[in-house]
């Protein structure tokens, strides 16, 4: 059984307990919390698995690596503190452990990283003999191995198209949504995930990644922008009120520009209420979903809709990033230190777990 530290309680953190719980090969060595109020709660809890797993949440970090650990699921958020993050995650490659985390998109085209990210992680791996895989949804398999899995069923393909189609409000993340976002904001705020560049730091080398598999050459990556105010003030279930006149939808594009067209393109949809924007693409039902359009011969459309903890959408998506990521954990473990990107790690069928359902 590989010891496996969940590093995290939040949205993502929650998922990998349960994920790690359910998986015969791993085994829940202990949980990290930053919060004072989770210390001493059992994980089960935590996880709202409804069963004690007999693992108390700590926070005493430097116990937990000093115990040695051969993996670790970093669930803490990068978005915000981002050098906290990479800081926390070179700790654990140093203390030798396996690191998968949906932190840190820079990493996710480890070979493309700025060297401020890439050199501290490359040295901890020398150091410490651990390795580290970061991924996610979008980014993450939703446009990566997703789509070039598609793309094998085509005979011609002129195009591919990701799309994330999203109901914020349904995301339990304040901070990111109203400020990172800029939901609910003056149209003349600008926020910081839309600044000209930041969409291409962020989704760039998942087009790069599609490229590297396709064996095509991207010349340069452009980006489009669309923001819409709310017509009218909107109540949502998570995150209260957002003002008429405040920013309501957004749409945008990162573009990999290939034989001078747009030809590998990742667009996001994302509204704080469904009466923004009503022209714009919708999911196929309910308030999210991942889709991946191939453009050639034959067109090939494929939407995927993922729900957990009470049929929710944004639940439903971590709960697929971290499938990915801790069922990514024993190949690793085979595997030589390293760092790993997407186009590395195999994903494979869920064989051993079939059928072991836990909360």
């Amino acid at each position: 059984m590989i010891a496996t530290v969940v590093w995290g309680t939040g949205n993502v953190g929650r998922a990998a307990i349960r994920a790690v719980e359910a998986h015969p090969a791993l085994k829940l060595a202990a949980v990290l919390v930053h919060a004072p109020d989770k210390v001493g709660k059992d994980a089960g809890e935590l996880a709202g698995l409804g069963t004690e797993l007999g693992v108390a949440a700590t926070d005493d970090i430097e116990t937990v690596l000093a115990a040695g650990p051969r993996a670790v699921v970093y669930a803490a958020s990068g978005d915000i503190r981002p050098d906290d993050a990479l800081a926390d995650i070179v700790r654990a490659i140093r203390a030798g452990a396996v690191v998968v985390s949906p932190a840190l998109y820079p990493l996710y085209d480890q070979r493309n990283a700025p060297p401020e990210l890439r050199e501290p992680v490359l040295a901890a791996i020398a150091d410490g003999g651990g390795s580290l895989f970061v991924s996610g949804v979008d980014p993450g398999w939703g446009n990566d191995v997703l789509p070039l899995l598609v793309s094998g069923l085509g005979t011609i393909v002129d195009g591919i198209r990701c799309q994330e189609i999203f109901d914020y409000s349904t995301y339990e993340q304040p901070d990111s949504v109203r400020y990172l976002v800029g939901m609910g904001q003056p149209m003349d705020y600008q926020p910081p995930m839309l600044m000209a560049g930041v969409p291409s730091m962020v989704w760039g080398g998942q087009i790069r990644l599609m490229a590297r598999a396709l064996d095509v050459e991207v010349e340069e990556l452009r980006e489009t922008l669309d923001r819409r105010p709310l017509e009218e003030t909107v109540t949502t279930r998570t995150m209260g009120e957002f003002e008429a006149g405040t920013q309501g939808a957004v749409r945008f594009e990162v573009q990999g520009i290939v034989d001078g067209e747009p030809r590998i393109v990742i667009e996001h949809v994302t509204r704080i209420h469904p009466s923004c924007a009503p022209e714009w693409p919708k999911p196929p039902s309910g308030d999210g979903a991942h889709r991946v359009l191939i453009e050639g011969r034959p067109r090939i459309e494929v939407t995927v809709e993922a729900s957990d903890e009470g049929e929710n959408r944004s639940a439903g998506g971590n709960a697929t990033a971290v499938g990915r990521l801790v069922g990514a954990i024993d190949w690793l473990v085979e595997a030589k230190p390293g760092l790993y990107d997407a186009l590395d790690v195999p994903l494979r069928p869920a064989a051993g777990r079939f059928g072991r359902s836990r909360g």
